[in-house]
């Protein structure tokens, strides 16, 4: 097989375009380009390693698979060294009460449990995540695009109820962060925070022997390289053609968000479609009223008044482009229909639950969980707990779905 071809070149053609506009973006705001470059990082770190959160979930369920859970555990725990040093440096001393700017800790209650049922039930109705609905999207999954159209119309849905939220409930929820609650600092923080996904994984393996799955010994790609050319061409395989397997994916993830945090802010995906919402509101008048306290509270939220790039717009488009671009060098870019229209019914139903759960939680499986742990926030346990129950009810739905 030869990699001269079609793919190939629209592969050259999408990563010239990427840093081109890596240098655009540098040129109004220099942490702008390195939010585009590692965002773009992200995205062909997911889409080569099928990276999605709703697959973590569903296969535990459906088959009793947990090779992306484990492999989303072992991401957590890269983030969560990475964040701390980070959060060490902004706050040496977390007993002053005063939270590390730009970590994810979020309000602790009921919104979160309420965004997190939502979550999962739609991700799974939906058949992907946000994150994982995007680098679907850039292989050409029409359905996926139905699924994130979806998640505009349930986070246009939010922003015109958020406020009532915001008075009746958010409003009395604290920001829980670890390492300021029993004065316990950054280590024991830290250590209960690794215990916590260490169980996690244990409790995983115990599914997986519960149910009695075995991987089988799948055979490899490998061929031998014994000349210059031939090294060259295996290694292209590996990185651009070849799959990653899950756990490598979720340790590059893990790392390349600890450098987005360490550059500007982690990463998310939900700020910059509820922006994208919130434009189209305001195009057919009927924009949504101010939401209060948002800006207060970090997150994934909306960046109002800023210019076409924004941070949001380098996440959000950074990991579509860089799906884009990995799905083209591994020739998996295809314009893909869904076989009936009810799997169009079922991605546009869940994609709206899905969006009015990211929006009330202030983020979706990587702003309002991963970040959001890694950041030593329980906001993120509980959001994760919720998003287990709520796709345990959606795998069951699913199951009634001919």
């Amino acid at each position: 097989m030869t990699l001269i071809n079609g793919h190939y070149i629209a592969g050259v053609l999408a990563l010239t375009a990427v840093l081109v506009l890596a240098v655009v973006m540098a040129g109004v705001s220099p942490v702008l380009g390195s939010t585009w470059l590692l965002a773009t990082a992200a995205g062909f770190t997911l889409q080569r390693s099928r990276f999605c959160f709703a697959s973590a979930f569903r296969d535990l369920y459906l088959f009793g698979s947990g090779r992306t859970m484990k492999a989303i555990l072992l991401g957590l725990a890269v983030a969560t060294v990475g964040f701390t040093i980070i959060m060490y440096d902004k706050i040496p001393n977390p007993s002053y009460g005063y939270l590390p700017d730009g970590a994810h800790i979020l309000p602790f209650g009921v919104s979160t449990a309420v965004g997190g049922l939502l979550f999962g039930f739609g991700m799974v109705i939906s058949g992907g995540c946000i994150s994982g609905s995007l680098y679907r999207m850039a292989e050409g999954y029409l359905g996926s695009w139905v699924t994130i159209i979806g998640v505009l119309v349930g986070l246009a849905f939010l922003s015109h109820t958020w406020n009532w939220w915001w008075n009746t409930i958010i409003i009395h929820e604290p920001r829980a962060w670890l390492p300021n609650i029993g004065n316990i600092g950054y280590a024991g923080a830290v250590v209960l925070t690794l215990i916590g996904l260490f169980s996690i994984f244990l409790l995983v393996v115990w599914w997986e022997s519960r149910e009695g799955l075995s991987l089988p010994n799948l055979p490899s790609n490998y061929t031998e390289d014994d000349t210059v050319t031939q090294k060259l061409h295996n290694l292209w395989k590996m990185v651009f053609v070849n799959g990653w397997p899950a756990a490598t994916g979720g340790v590059i993830l893990g790392v390349i968000i600890t450098f987005m945090y360490m550059d500007s802010m982690p990463l998310g995906v939900t700020g910059e479609l509820s922006r994208l919402s919130g434009k189209v509101l305001m195009s057919i008048g009927l924009p949504h009223p101010h939401l209060l306290g948002m800006s207060d509270l970090g997150g994934c939220s909306a960046e109002e008044s800023q210019g076409f790039f924004s941070h949001t717009f380098a996440m959000t488009g950074g990991v579509l482009a860089g799906s884009f671009v990995a799905a083209l060098f591994a020739r998996e870019f295809k314009f893909r229909r869904p076989p009936s229209a009810t799997r169009y019914i079922q991605s546009f139903a869940g994609g709206t639950i899905m969006g009015y759960g990211a929006g009330l939680a202030i983020g979706c499986t990587i702003g309002a969980f991963f970040d959001s742990i890694a950041s030593l926030s329980l906001s993120g346990w509980l959001f994760g707990i919720a998003i287990a129950g709520g796709a345990f009810f959606g795998v069951q739905a699913i199951k009634r779905i001919p």
